[in-house]
C-alpha cells in the first residue's frame, strides 16, 4: 500500500488559518489530507496537526477561523529588529544550521530573561485557546523543535523517543518564535520554534511514499533548506503547496496579525478549488 505523508509549515496566525481554510476546501471537494499516515506539523503547523487529529472536525474548525478576533487580542509581530537578528544569526552560522539554532536560541533566552517576550504563563495560556484540552492521537503525529543549548531538531509524538512529553508542551516549544515568544523548557532543556531549522522539516517524510506539503512561509535561506528541496533529495513524490496571490494578499505583512485571520482562511479555502486535481492525482 502506498503510504502518505502530510506536513504542515510555519506562518503564525494568518498561516494557521490559511492551512485550515485548504484542508477544508479539499475536504469539502472529497479530497481528505488529515488521513495521512503521518503528519509533521512545524510552529503553526503543530497546531493545526494537533487541531485536524482531535475529534473536531475540519468544518468547525475551520468555522473557528472566521470569527472575529476579540477586542483584546494580542498583537505581536516580526519585526524590523528581529528580522535584523535572524539575518546576523545566518551570516554568524556560517551554513552550518545547528550553530544558528544556538545562536538564536541563546538570543531568545536572554530576550525572555530581560522581559522582551511575553511570559511562559501567558504564552500556555495563548496556545491553549487552540489546542486547550487536547491530547496526542493514536497515530503518527510529529511535532518540531529545536534545543537552544545543541541547536539540533528535536522530535514529539506518540512514535518518537519523546513520547511522554505532553502535547501542550510540544507545541508550545514548536511555536516558540525566537525573540517573539519566550523558549520553552521541558524536561530539563530549552526550546525553540521548530522553523528555525526548517520552515516545513518536511525531511522527516524518511520511508512516506507520498507527501503533499502546506507551507505559508518556506524559504531556502542560507543552511536552511525548503520542502521541495528536502523532498527531492528523499526522492518522494510529492506537492508543495504555498499562498497563491491572492491568499498572500490575505494574509498580508504580519502573520501574527488576528485581524488577518479570518481573510487568511477564506482566501485558503478558495485555493483548495485550484489546487484540486493536481493534489488529486498524488493522493488518490
Amino acid at each position: 500500500m502506498t503510504t502518505r505523508g502530510l506536513v504542515l509549515g510555519g506562518g503564525g496566525i494568518t498561516g494557521i488559518a490559511w492551512e485550515t481554510g485548504l484542508l477544508w476546501g479539499l475536504a469539502e471537494a472529497g479530497v481528505d489530507l488529515t488521513n495521512a499516515d503521518r503528519i509533521v506539523g512545524t510552529s503553526a503547523g503543530s497546531i493545526v496537526g494537533a487541531q485536524i487529529s482531535s475529534e473536531i472536525g475540519l468544518e468547525e474548525l475551520y468555522r473557528r477561523q472566521l470569527l472575529p478576533p476579540a477586542d483584546d487580542a494580542p498583537l505581536a509581530s516580526i519585526g524590523l529588529g528581529v528580522v535584523g537578528r535572524f539575518a546576523v544569526s545566518l551570516l554568524r552560522s556560517r551554513g552550518d544550521i545547528t550553530r544558528f539554532g544556538r545562536l538564536l536560541g541563546v538570543a531568545s533566552v536572554k530576550a525572555a530573561a530581560q522581559g522582551k517576550t511575553p511570559t511562559v504563563t501567558d504564552r500556555y495560556a495563548q496556545v491553549a485557546e487552540r489546542i486547550g484540552g487536547l491530547t496526542w492521537p493514536d497515530r503518527d503525529l510529529v511535532i518540531t523543535a529545536v534545543d537552544v543549548t545543541t541547536g539540533e531538531l528535536t522530535t514529539f509524538g506518540p512514535h518518537t523517543d519523546r513520547s511522554a512529553v505532553s502535547l501542550e508542551d510540544a507545541v508550545n516549544a514548536s511555536c516558540a518564535v525566537p525573540l517573539v515568544y519566550p523558549p520553552i523548557p521541558i524536561d530539563g532543556e530549552t526550546y525553540v520554534d521548530g522553523g528555525v531549522r526548517s520552515g516545513s522539516n518536511s525531511d522527516l517524510m524518511v520511508g512516506i511514499d507520498a507527501v503533499v506539503a502546506i507551507t505559508p512561509v518556506d524559504r531556502a535561506v542560507g543552511p536552511m533548506r525548503s520542502a521541495a528541496q528536502q523532498l527531492d533529495e528523499l526522492g518522494i513524490s510529492h506537492l508543495v503547496i504555498s499562498p497563491d496571490d491572492a491568499a498572500t494578499a490575505a494574509i498580508g505583512k504580519n502573520v501574527l496579525d488576528p485581524a488577518a485571520r479570518p481573510p487568511s482562511a477564506r482566501a485558503g479555502y478558495a485555493q483548495a478549488a485550484v489546487e484540486l486535481d493536481r493534489i488529486r492525482a498524488l493522493w488518490g
